[in-house]
């Protein structure tokens, strides 16, 4: 006979974790002849009839009294087995039912998890929303970086200073290549000023000399094209091979002010470099761009070369300097009464008096005191500015070709051919003129 199902704890596997009063309940059961059964939520004793059996077949035989009763081996060993197998009818009854069963383990483990009982593959759950990527306008982007730019001065490490702002290059009044712009004059004009011309004020204009800069690299640039047409002499080179630094020598100079306030650049067989006559190009403020032609105070082999031509044969050079186009641009062909400066005299550095081992009598005495060779013409700012100022420049530089030509044959050695040549010249000019 089956005694009713007693109310008891869950299902526990290992009797590790039973507790006492669970432990307690079965050996008074096996004791009783009954055996502990687990079926569902609750704990039920079951009376084993095999079990009851022997009790009673023990009992008849001790004349019904109340002798103490044992249990034969058999009967212990079948109630072991018929335990265990409960045991494990219980363990496979969840996964018959499909219910899940869960211990204290099993439930801190699976809370993170998220699956279905068909054994598929659980996924842990993410515990921060994921939001969509917020992609950011360019227009927006430029303004974080521009306020990235701006920083407070307490932000700043300690011991730094801030001494100004940088100037950034103006977006206006640009120019195609191949002109000046007034962006190019302002900045030059700039530099004149002595609270300018000093390399603090330089490096927080940087950006506006940069772009000066290469607005000039491409005027010289086109120049040189039109310059190559006037002179085959000029190399074909890049406008690096022509310019000169904006950064003045103050080695052995009594202005100490760090840069040059114009744009220079000098066109000779060698580029600017070399001891041969050429051409000058300079823009600057204040209408004093120019462009020169010859050779500015050569070393001492070169002008003593020069005036020992003059010495042996100065026709060519006299005929040059004294042609109507060449007269017309850079004045007459001999010094001004007042020492100002025409043609190719009064520059500096010109001789008071005759030079050593000629005669203050001699008869182009004119000549042999000069100590550079050389012509200028200058322009108006807005010369400069015009559109065609490479046109103009190339203009002049066709009048100047041939007494630059002659300089650098002068600074070499004539021979005896080239003075018959010279005088084939002479009289066929005189010739022409009768």
């Amino acid at each position: 006979m089956r005694s009713k199902p007693l109310n008891g704890p869950k299902v526990i596997k290992d009797n590790a974790d039973v507790p006492n009063n669970i432990k307690s309940s079965r050996k008074r059961a096996a004791k009783n002849g009954r055996t502990v059964s687990k079926r569902g939520d609750t704990t039920a004793l079951d009376t084993d009839a095999d079990s009851a059996d022997d009790v009673a077949e023990s009992k008849s035989s001790n004349g019904g009294k109340g002798a103490k009763t044992t249990r034969s081996t058999r009967s212990k060993k079948r109630l072991e087995d018929e335990e265990e197998y409960q045991d494990n009818e219980e363990d496979s009854e969840p996964q018959r039912s499909g219910k899940k069963v869960y211990d204290s383990d099993a439930l801190d483990e699976d809370s993170d998890f998220e699956g279905d009982s068909n054994g598929k593959k659980r996924k842990r759950k993410s515990t921060a929303r994921s939001s969509p990527k917020k992609t950011r306008s360019p227009k927006k982007r430029k303004v974080e970086e521009e306020e990235e730019e701006d920083y407070d001065e307490d932000d700043l490490p300690e011991g730094t200073e801030v001494v100004g702002k940088v100037v950034q290059a103006p977006k206006t009044g640009r120019v195609p290549p191949g002109q000046i712009s007034q962006n190019t004059l302002d900045f030059l004009g700039n530099l004149k000023k002595p609270e300018c011309n000093d390399r603090q004020w330089f490096k927080l204009h940087e950006p506006v000399y940069r772009q000066a800069e290469q607005e000039w690299k491409d005027f010289v640039e086109a120049f040189t094209e039109s310059l190559i047409e006037v002179d085959p002499h000029i190399p074909h080179l890049p406008p690096k091979d022509f310019i000169h630094r904006i950064y003045r020598d103050i080695r052995f100079s009594n202005d100490k002010t760090p840069y040059k306030t114009n744009f220079w650049s000098t066109f000779t067989r060698s580029g600017r470099k070399g001891n041969f006559a050429g051409y000058h190009i300079s823009v600057q403020p204040g209408n004093e761009s120019l462009i020169a032609a010859g050779i500015w105070c050569p070393a001492r082999n070169e002008l003593n070369t020069i005036r020992a031509n003059i010495q042996r044969n100065p026709r060519r050079l006299r005929r040059i300097i004294s042609s109507p186009e060449f007269v017309e641009h850079f004045g007459k062909a001999k010094p001004h009464p007042k020492g100002k400066q025409q043609n190719i005299f009064g520059q500096d550095g010109e001789l008071k008096t005759a030079p050593k081992g000629v005669d203050k009598d001699h008869k182009d005495i004119d000549l042999l005191k000069c100590r550079s060779f050389c012509v200028v013409q200058r322009f108006k700012d807005s010369e400069a500015l015009s559109p065609d100022f490479k046109d103009q420049l190339a203009r002049v530089a066709k009048v100047m070709q041939p007494f630059v030509h002659c300089l650098n044959d002068m600074m070499t050695i004539m021979s005896a051919d080239d003075e018959d040549d010279d005088d084939e010249e002479q009289g066929e000019g005189q010739a022409d003129e009768d």
